[in-house]
């Protein structure tokens, strides 16, 4: 669930009653700097769409928050676990165009430029879609954002700005809730057994 910068001050008030360790001030100060970040996407106008109540979802709203050479980003995007499904390739079947998760389309806001996958992309706001493959993944990238994720008919694959490839590659371990999160210049997709990384730069 999206929290305001104002729910981290409040958080920050009360930590801060508990006294002065060097661990305390240390979460204290990232809190502000989280605090401080949130202001700016808000500001950037950056922030995810929602479509009716988050409240009791199988698949919960997650955001992360990045930041690249030059901007500020958010990803936005709906969350779905296994619960001892098997994942790629039967509930989410090679070859064919998926949502990059659940609910709402999977959302990527930009307060600056930036290459996704080698896609040059102005600020703004776009969806991202996948074609999984056991060898290989195409992205798609899509200027329509604010919207439920299916269906991805003509219509929707007509506003398409972009495409990419990306391989996939083994988890360290099995991954339930499938997850994004900013490795090493790239947003890294996990869930179940497969990793596939998608290149951030200017």
């Amino acid at each position: 669930m999206k929290r305001s910068s104002a729910w981290y001050l409040a958080v920050l008030l009360v930590a801060g009653c508990g006294g002065g360790s060097e661990a305390g001030e240390a979460e204290m100060a990232e809190m502000a700097e989280t605090a401080e970040a949130m202001d700016e996407m808000a500001d950037a106008g950056l922030a995810c769409v929602v479509m009716g109540d988050v409240e009791g979802r199988a698949s919960p709203l997650q955001e992360l928050s990045f930041s690249y050479d030059g901007g500020e980003g958010l990803l936005c995007y709906g969350a779905p676990s296994a619960r001892e499904r098997v994942v790629m390739g039967e509930l989410v079947p090679y070859g064919e165009v998926w949502r990059l998760g659940a609910n709402e389309a999977t959302a990527l806001h930009l307060s600056a430029a930036a290459t996704v996958g080698g896609v040059a992309l102005g600020p703004g706001s776009y969806s991202l879609y996948a074609t999984p493959g056991e060898t290989e993944w195409e992205f798609h990238v899509n200027s329509e954002y604010d919207r439920w994720g299916i269906p991805i008919d003509a219509v929707v694959q007509s506003t398409e700005v972009g495409s990419f490839m990306a391989t996939p590659s083994a988890t360290a371990g099995m991954v339930e809730m499938m997850t994004f999160e900013q490795v090493d210049g790239a947003l890294r997709f996990s869930w179940e057994n497969t990793q596939v990384d998608i290149p951030l730069g200017m």
